[in-house]
Formats: structure tokens, sequence, C-alpha cells
């Protein structure tokens, strides 16, 4: 019988050095690799959504290496594994947790909360509530109920807020193939997390490597969908961009107001439909582009009711509609943020007078326009 466990600690240190050398090297290269994407794109947009994300797997790197060092003990050492495993996979939920408020697409149910200022809170709280009794299990050995796998709880809450998130994101970037597998991923995650439960040490090492793995390279194509969607939302400037304004009958015989944009990258046309209203606004500031006189417009000073002036513009809002629906049919409805496509697109198409005297002019050169 002796000879029997000695045999079974010496296969289960074998599969614990191959195990950890792997997620040691693996989660290492994966971590660099998603850091170096920040350094030459995120940390020029101040966006740290990407370290928090590389933090989450230098944990499973940091893991494999603890179990390198515990794989060469002649004695067994499966508590103190354990303890370190649940550690550093808090630290992994709670990185990730921590990197959903840069998500730039978030779902409206849970996004506000997401955004809030007590996000912090809600997934910190519960942190030290499962940290705290980890380690209290590692010093004293003594474990109190549910207090076993309180990782495995942290985890599930973390898969379901990651999960929506990540479907959202790629979904939003029209990337519908990568939602489905990110929720194949998720399921596949969440299942490990449960089979955690029953305590199957090989079993569970291979599960670990398939999520783990499948992990990864979804935080990857997730990187390079933001890539993509930076580099085919570029909002050019005004002098590359060329709008032509036109009216046509669909098959209903209905009238449309067609506007057509060329300059984006990838050199393809982008077709917005806009409202009567707001057609007529663009048209207004397209004709007096045109025109050889004064191409200002003046936008109605708020209050005014008494001057019996008439000006151009009723209202400030009316720009901004005219601006969201220019969003809305470049680049999809909601698919857009103020910082990264509403502020460049107004700062390209509009131009305010320099005195402040609410006025506002058309941008784009008059050799670009089309009517």
């Amino acid at each position: 019988m002796l000879s029997i466990s000695i045999f079974l600690l010496q296969v289960k240190n074998e599969v614990l050095s191959f195990y950890g050398w792997w997620q040691f090297v693996v989660c290492l290269f994966a971590f660099l690799a998603l850091m170096a994407i920040w350094w030459h794109i995120g940390k020029k947009q101040n966006d740290f959504g990407q370290v928090w994300l590389a933090m989450s797997i230098l944990c499973w790197s940091i893991s494999g290496l603890t179990e390198v060092y515990h794989a060469g003990s002649e004695i067994d050492t499966t508590f103190t594994i354990d303890g370190w495993r649940s550690i550093l996979s808090l630290l992994n939920s709670l990185f990730i947790l921590l990197a959903l408020p840069w998500f730039r697409y978030l779902p409206k149910p849970i996004g506000h909360i997401i955004k809030s200022n007590y996000w912090v809170y809600i997934v910190g709280i519960p942190f030290l509530f499962s940290i705290l009794p980890t380690i209290n299990k590692m010093i004293s050995g003594r474990v109190i109920g549910i207090i076993n796998e309180l990782d495995v709880y942290y985890a599930v809450l973390t898969l379901l807020f990651l999960g929506y998130v990540l479907w959202e994101s790629f979904a939003k970037r029209r990337l519908k193939a990568l939602s489905w597998l990110s929720l194949v991923c998720i399921l596949l995650t969440l299942l490990a997390q449960f089979y955690k439960l029953t305590g199957s040490y090989i079993n569970l090492t291979l599960f670990s490597a398939i999520f783990k793995t499948s992990l990864i390279m979804l935080f990857f194509a997730l990187a390079l969908s933001w890539v993509k969607e930076l580099a085919e939302n570029v909002i050019p400037s005004a002098g590359y961009l060329y709008m032509t304004l036109k009216k046509e009958k669909n098959t209903n015989g209905k009238i449309r107001n067609i506007v057509l944009f060329k300059g984006f990258p990838g050199d393809s046309i982008r077709r917005v439909v806009l409202t009567p209203a707001s057609y007529e606004l663009l048209l207004k500031f397209a004709e007096r582009k045109k025109e050889d006189t004064d191409d200002w417009l003046e936008i109605k000073p708020r209050g005014d009711t008494l001057s019996g002036k008439k000006f151009d513009i009723n209202d400030y809002n009316e720009i901004k509609r005219l601006l969201h629906s220019l969003l809305d049919g470049i680049f999809g409805k909601e698919n857009w943020t103020r910082n990264h496509h509403l502020n460049p697109l107004k700062n390209t198409l509009f131009e305010m007078s320099e005195k402040r005297e609410r006025k506002i002019r058309l941008a784009v050169p008059k050799d670009n326009i089309s009517l």
C-alpha cells in the first residue's frame, strides 16, 4: 500500500510539474503580448481595461509557477497548492471585474451599474469576504461549510458579468460568430468551476487547461476587434471627407433624404438616411457653404422671444439630433460613443466662430460637397 501511495504521489507531482510549466510559460507570454498591444495602442487612449485583463492572466502564470515549486516535494502539498490556487483565482476574477468598466459597449440593464463609482465596492467587498477566509483556511487548516470553495462562487459571479459584456462587445462590433464563441467559452468555464466542487484532480487539470486557453484566445480576439474598430471608425479630417446630398424614391414611391459620405477607411461609401428636419438643416449648411457669401449660420440665443429676429437655427439641439442621426447611419445605431465618434465627427463637420457669437458653419471644403 505504501509503494502505491508513493507511486500515485509521484504521478501527481509529474502532472503538477508539466501543467505548471505549461501554465506559467503560456500565460506569461499572453500577459506580455496583451501588455504590448496596450503599450502601442491603449496607452495613447488612456484605456486601462486591457491592463486589468493582462493582470488576470498573470495570476494564472503565477499559479503555474507555484505548482511547479510544489511539484518536487516529497510530501503531499495538496492543501497548500489548493490555497494558493484559490487566492490567485480570486485575484484573477477581481482583475477581470475591474476591467469591465473600461469596455466600450456595455449592456443596458447592467451597464450603468458597472460604470458607476460604486462598482469597486460591489466587486471589492465580496472579494475581501472570499479571500480572508481562504487565507485563514491556509493558516489554521480548518474549513467552515461553504467557505471551502469561495473562489468558485466569486468566479461564477465574474463569468456571468463577463459573458454578458463579451457578447455585447462582439455583437456591437458586428462580430456575431465571436459572440457565440464567447458564450460557448463562458459556459465551458462555468462547467469547469462547478466541476471543481467534485474534487477530481486529473479531470479538473484538463478542464482548467482547456478553459484558460479558450479565455486567453478570447481576450486576444477582443483586443483585435478593438483594433479593427479603431481602424475602421477613424473620422477623417474635413479636407478628406466628401459629402453628397440627394433625394430619391424607394420602391413604394416615398421620398428618402440621403447623404453619402466618402473618405472613411476602406474606401467605402457610407450611406445615411436622414429625417426631413435633419436633412434640411444639413442642406442649409451645405448650400451656405457653396455660396460665395458669408457661410456662417447663426443659432438663436436661449430665451430670445422678444427680438423678432429670424435665426438660421432655432436650437442647438437641432445640430445634436443631426449628429446623432449621422452617427447612427455611419456606424450603426448605438455602435458609437461620445469620445471616439461624436466629438471627432462634430469637430470634423462643423466649425464654431472664434468670438463665440453663436455662429457655426460647415468645415468641409465646398469642393467636397455635392448637391
